[in-house]
């Protein structure tokens, strides 16, 4: 049995370029590593498990797309995806998260993508359910009354006796439901209160002991029901997630889901140059240190130990990214290194790519802020020179302060349009053109004043 088909590199950096600006290295290299997937589920099986994931290095500063391409490709390979910060963890015996957390926060991940296609596989089945227990609560059927019409046989041949009205009635009250006539109509439905919150406290590095006490409390609590008035739509959408919820059988779901997280997980590991020790052997570079040595055996293959069962680490995905600014990839311990051998290196962007990436992808700021202030009526519209003066403030004020890279532009434009923003619904109807001239107006001020433009900008 093959595996899904998936696209080509090229393909992939295509759809990637849609909306991320630049930075071609970094998305040749996780095109190859995700087409890399699909090669490996399609060569024999007894070399199947001998090829491990090829995991990649990301080193640039911040602000430039690192995450924003790990986050982009696991879309694209709806593959189950999780993000963590490196300094989040702490080597065992210091307090902090275990970092097998990571692979379990995967797993969950992997189990709420499984569920919600079961849900919309069954989603037929569950509205049809749904709808003959709210046909139950609009029209009771009598006591000793079946849905269907009775037949009767007579000495002499077969007739029809009693004619079932309550069978059509019933009928023409769905024909109601389903074309919306009842909307306004208030039903009593019968709601199952979830047990309260139990908090379990475990020592270091024994939180999977932690979830499952959870659990078990969480069964063991008696489930209390009460009754609640809903309007029709309401309570049918009610009905329709509880029958879905029965129709998925949670043993397969957590089965699959286990099976994606192994085969086909990301982790994403951010921050990573936090960890990176600078030849210190005492105080909290220690544990920098620890921390590496602790997620080793996760980067290289190992078992870990979740609520749907043993997962192994052997073939997923790790993507490790770091500004590096006070330390260097060869600061992190050998052993480490040695397991992400694709290295790539992102550029700080430029003036330039900031007029791209204001025009350019699917997602741009300029075309969300429109969209915004469409709703209220307000329609805004962004001239090249305004473009090209936002961009230059942005590089301007990046270059004076800290580079936090494409987030600035959130910053400035986030500036720039707070009267309007704040004033809008008294400008419904109106057209308002953003130019060059507009810009200057308001964030010169800001930008010549250096001290005020690093609270502000």
């Amino acid at each position: 049995m093959t595996a899904p088909y998936v696209m080509t590199p090229r393909e992939i950096v295509s759809e990637l370029d849609r909306y991320i600006v630049g930075q071609h290295d970094a998305k040749r290299a996780v095109a190859i590593a995700l087409r890399n997937r699909w090669r490996r589920q399609n060569v024999a099986p007894e070399l199947r498990d001998e090829i491990a994931p090829k995991n990649i290095l990301m080193i640039g500063p911040t602000g430039v797309g690192k995450t924003e391409i790990a986050r982009r490709l696991a879309k694209l390979a709806q593959a189950p995806f999780v993000k963590v910060e490196a300094s989040r963890y702490t080597e065992v015996g210091y307090v902090g998260r275990d970092v097998e957390s990571m692979i379990r926060d995967l797993v969950e991940v992997a189990v709420k993508m499984v569920r919600d296609e079961e849900r919309e596989r069954v989603a037929v089945k569950a509205r049809e359910n749904a709808e003959e227990r709210l046909l139950d609560i609009l029209y009771p059927a009598p006591p000793g009354k079946t849905r269907r019409p009775a037949v009767v046989t007579a000495a002499g041949g077969v007739e029809v006796a009693d004619t079932d009205t309550h069978h059509e009635t019933r009928e023409k009250l769905r024909k109601l439901l389903r074309d919306g006539y009842l909307n306004d109509r208030e039903v009593e439905i019968e709601v199952t209160q979830s047990a309260p919150a139990v908090e379990v406290f475990t020592p270091q590095g024994m939180e999977e002991m932690g979830v499952n006490m959870k659990d078990l409390f969480s069964q063991i609590m008696p489930k209390k029901t009460h009754r609640r008035k809903a309007k029709v739509p309401e309570a049918m959408e009610f009905l329709v997630q509880e029958e879905a919820a029965r129709l998925v059988d949670m043993e397969n779901v957590a089965r699959e889901a286990v099976h994606r997280a192994e085969q086909s997980g990301i982790v994403f590991i951010d921050e990573i140059d936090k960890i990176a020790g600078h030849d210190a052997t005492h105080g909290p570079d220690v544990s920098r240190e620890g921390v590496q040595r602790d997620l080793l055996p996760i980067v290289e293959g190992s078992t870990v130990n979740t609520k749907y069962g043993a997962v192994k680490t052997d073939h997923i995905l790790f993507v490790a990214s770091g500004a590096f600014h006070t330390s260097k990839p060869s600061d992190l311990i050998p052993e480490f290194q040695g397991r992400f051998p694709i290295r790539v290196e992102l550029q700080a962007l430029t003036q330039a790519d900031f007029v791209r990436i204001l025009t350019e992808p699917e997602n741009a700021l300029t075309k969300q802020y429109v969209a915004l202030l469409e709703t209220e009526k307000v329609h805004i519209s962004f001239t090249g020179d305004a473009i090209s003066a936002l961009a230059e403030i942005a590089a301007v004020v990046n270059a004076r302060s800290e580079n936090i890279g494409a987030r600035r532009l959130h910053t400035v434009i986030e500036r720039l349009l707070e009267d309007l923003s704040f004033s809008a619904p008294e400008f419904s109807g109106r057209e308002v053109p953003i130019d060059a001239a507009y810009v200057h107006q308001r964030l010169d001020p800001i930008v010549k004043n250096e001290d005020l433009s690093r609270y502000i900008l």
